[in-house]
């Protein structure tokens, strides 16, 4: 069951406190990308028994990966990230089979914890904000009510929204992800009332100096490039953004790149899934990254060409691996060679 209130408020004061220790593990971070750079003896002692590696992936991305498609485990999954991968971001969704917005005072320090000793930033905190049934209509055959240990009710959407500042705040980034409801058969009838309800949230988010990134997801209203560009259309905030995930749109039938790439508007893409699919019949099945049906060194070149600039955040989902790290591991290195093709990396 999500934690109280009450419970999760009183995370804000250890929250508030490790954020003064962690302004000083900037330099440690930063030393991680660029070796040459010296570091006090204060900041070596702030390593402890850190496994920072010297050297870190350099891309025109923040290249990263959603830590639970590698563990629940976070300290690994960390340590994998960042040792083994070479990464320096991840995205925050599910640590220890919790829900990123259910984690308790004491969970939320051990995060931080491992975050600064892997050198690791947030890229963002993949909340469930808004995966839920919109009300007066019929019940999308979508409708799912534990996916990834959430389990929050419409009601209850305006305090999914504060945790999910919180988290923010606490991992200093300033990007939420959200979506726009369980499919409903005919969204027409509710899509204003729908965008009014995103456009809400994201202006609640950017008094906070959040930008809220509205994933396209097939189990929603929004599963396309093209049913984006609408959305970002009507919804005109500067604080609403778009999660730009190209497997989602493939599975959706979707010529992803350059097909549904094209209809957005460039400048409010704030951020990437990067996963691969595959078809077979008319069913479509995840894939290790390079493997399938998405042109993703096409898709990587333009997001460089257009200036993007945020995450490509690995969403493995493929589970032919074996086990998720394994998995993540094979799916990776396709990612990454296609960024070496992009020249992205």
């Amino acid at each position: 069951m999500p934690i109280s209130r009450r419970r999760f408020i009183a995370g804000i004061g250890i929250a508030a406190a490790s954020r003064c220790a962690l302004r000083g593990w900037d330099r440690v971070a930063e030393a991680a990308v660029h070796p040459g750079m010296s570091l006090s003896s204060d900041d070596q002692q702030k390593t402890g028994e850190s496994k920072v590696p010297v050297h870190r992936i350099s891309s025109p991305f923040r290249v990263g990966v959603i830590s639970d498609e590698i563990a629940q485990d976070f300290g690994h999954a960390c340590e994998v990230a960042a040792n083994e991968f070479g990464m320096e971001w991840v995205e925050l969704r599910e640590l220890w089979n919790k829900n990123v917005l259910n984690l308790d005072a004491n969970e939320l320090e051990e995060a931080r914890r491992i975050l600064q000793k892997y050198g690791l930033r947030v890229t963002d905190i993949a909340s469930p904000l808004f995966k839920v049934d919109w009300p007066g209509a019929p019940q999308s055959k979508y409708s799912q009510h534990d996916e990834f240990k959430a389990g929050f009710t419409f009601s209850q959407q305006d305090e999914v929204l504060e945790r999910a500042l919180h988290a923010a705040e606490v991992f200093e980034t300033d990007r939420v992800r959200c979506f726009d409801f369980w499919r409903l058969q005919d969204q027409r009838p509710h899509r204003a009332a729908i965008n009014d309800r995103l456009r809400e949230a994201a202006e609640k988010a950017g008094k906070k100096g959040v930008i809220l990134l509205l994933e396209n997801e097939g189990a929603c209203n929004t599963s396309t490039g093209a049913e984006a560009a609408k959305v970002l259309e009507a919804v005109k905030s500067p604080h609403l953004m778009l999660n730009w995930d190209a497997g989602n749109a493939a599975a959706s039938g979707e010529k992803a790149y350059p097909d549904g790439y094209d209809l957005l508007p460039k400048e409010r893409i704030g951020h990437c899934h990067c996963k691969d699919a595959v078809k077979h019949g008319k069913e479509y099945d995840w894939e290790a990254m390079g493997r399938g049906i998405i042109d993703w060194v096409g898709q990587f070149k333009a997001l460089k060409r257009d200036g993007y600039r945020y995450a490509v955040s690995l969403e493995t989902h493929w589970d032919g691996g074996g086990t998720p790290e394994k998995s993540s591991r094979e799916s990776w290195a396709g990612m990454k060679k296609v960024l070496q093709e992009a020249e992205a990396l």
